[in-house]
C-alpha cells in the first residue's frame, strides 16, 4: 500500500515539473506583435454634375392629317323604347335525389334445434364421432373432444365449427399450448 502512494506522489511531481519546463520553453518562441495605425481616410470628392437635357420642340407635320369620318346626327329620343326581350333566369341546379332505401329487419342468429343432453362419458363418444369423422388425426380429436365434452357436457353440431352454441366452457378451454383444445 506505502508503495502504492509513494508511486502516485512521484507521478504528480513529475507531472508538474515537466509541465512547467514546457512554460519555460513557450516563453522563448513568443512574438512580439506591434501596431500601426491605418492612415485617416481621405474625404470623398463629388462628381460634377452631368448638364441638364435640352428637349427639341417637334416640327409641324409636312402633310394636313385627315379628317375624321362624319357621324350621323343623332335621332331624336323615342316616346316608349323598346324593352329588351324577357329571359327566364336559370334555375339551381340541384343533385337528385335518392329514393329512401327500405329498413330491413334486424338480421337475427338462425336458430338451431336444441343439443342432445349429455349426462355420463358414454353419451360423449358417438356424439364425438360424428364430430371427428372427417379430421384428418381423428384418435387425437376424439381424445380432445371426449375430454371437452366430459367437462362442459356438450359437443357442437356438424364436424367443424358451431362452437359457441356449447357456450364459454367449451370456446376458453385451451391446451398448454394456449391453442383452443375442443374441436
Amino acid at each position: 500500500m506505502a508503495s502504492k502512494t509513494m508511486l502516485l506522489l512521484f507521478a504528480t511531481v513529475l507531472l508538474f515539473t515537466a509541465r512547467a519546463s514546457s512554460l519555460d520553453d513557450q516563453e522563448e518562441f513568443k512574438i512580439k506583435v506591434t501596431y500601426v495605425k491605418a492612415p485617416a481616410p481621405q474625404p470623398l470628392v463629388k462628381a460634377p454634375a452631368p448638364p441638364p437635357l435640352v428637349v427639341k420642340a417637334p416640327s409641324p407635320p409636312l402633310s394636313k392629317p385627315p379628317s375624321p369620318p362624319l357621324a350621323k346626327p343623332p335621332s331624336p329620343p323615342l316616346a316608349n323604347p323598346p324593352s329588351p326581350p324577357y329571359t327566364k333566369p336559370p334555375t339551381p341546379v340541384r343533385p337528385p335525389v335518392k329514393p329512401p332505401t327500405p329498413v330491413s329487419p334486424p338480421v337475427m342468429p338462425p336458430t338451431y334445434p336444441p343439443l342432445p343432453p349429455v349426462r355420463s362419458k358414454a353419451d360423449c363418444i358417438p356424439l364425438c364421432d360424428k364430430r371427428c369423422m372427417l379430421h384428418s388425426r381423428k384418435r387425437l380429436c376424439m381424445r380432445a373432444c371426449t375430454t371437452c365434452c366430459d367437462r362442459c357436457r356438450c359437443v357442437p353440431p356438424g364436424t367443424f365449427g358451431n362452437q359457441e352454441r356449447c357456450g364459454k366452457c367449451y370456446t376458453d378451454m385451451v391446451t398448454h399450448g394456449n391453442r383452443t383444445k375442443c374441436p
